[in-house]
């Protein structure tokens, strides 16, 4: 009697830097019921260097890529960790270039409380943490971070991911990963370039994590 052979799936992986862009994630990826699997990572914070030990002893067995969504504002405002962050790109940037499974990095700049703002029509650039507070109800910064249900308050009543991506000037991206895809061999290829003089310019390259998933 033959032994049935097990599918083994092809999936994604995205580490997140906090709880608040875990939530997002799990809950878009529940609502856009996507054709390949996705594997969260809730990093909690500890810095660059907590991503780049994390990323070292994680398996890419049947990995497609692996998205790492960070916040800029940690290599301006903390000392030392703009070299951590550099050390996280470097190791990005040798995994793309050697074939194996493509790491991606998404860098949110300052952060992701600003990506969310941007999700609403009326944003213009004011102090991120009063708007969430006025504009959005919750009661402090601390209760929007823990809100399970962030994608969807980000994506009802006139919010929208779609107004955040037509809202994001790709001129101040830190981060740009230049890609290709094999749908066919759930193959992706990417080059990953960056700019420091572009940190803190307030942007984000998130547009690519969207396409690479619309794509498959």
């Amino acid at each position: 009697m033959s032994r049935k052979v097990r599918e083994i799936k092809k999936s994604f992986k995205v580490f997140c830097e906090g709880n608040t862009e875990y939530h997002y994630v799990d809950e878009m990826r529940q609502q856009l019921r996507l054709s390949i699997s996705m594997k969260l990572v809730n990093m909690k914070g500890g810095g660059y260097s907590n991503f780049l030990e994390s990323l070292k002893i994680d398996a890419n067995t049947n990995c497609i890529a692996k998205f790492i969504i960070i916040d800029g504002d940690r290599a301006i405002d903390e000392k030392g960790e703009k070299n951590r962050l550099k050390e996280l790109l470097d190791y990005c940037i040798l995994q793309n270039k050697s074939g194996r499974t493509p790491h991606i990095l998404i860098v949110n700049d300052p952060d992701f409380e600003y990506l969310a703002c941007l999700h609403t029509s009326k944003y213009r650039g004011q102090n991120v943490e009063q708007y969430i507070i006025k504009e959005m109800g919750y009661r402090d910064l601390d209760s929007f971070k823990s809100d399970e249900k962030i994608y969807h308050v980000l994506n009802s009543n006139g919010n929208s991911s779609k107004i955040m991506l037509a809202s994001l000037r790709h001129d101040r991206c830190f981060v740009r990963n230049c890609w290709t895809i094999n749908k066919h061999k759930f193959e992706i290829k990417v080059d990953t370039i960056y700019k420091w003089e572009k940190l803190g310019q307030r942007g984000s390259n998130i547009n690519e994590y969207f396409d690479i998933l619309n794509a498959f």
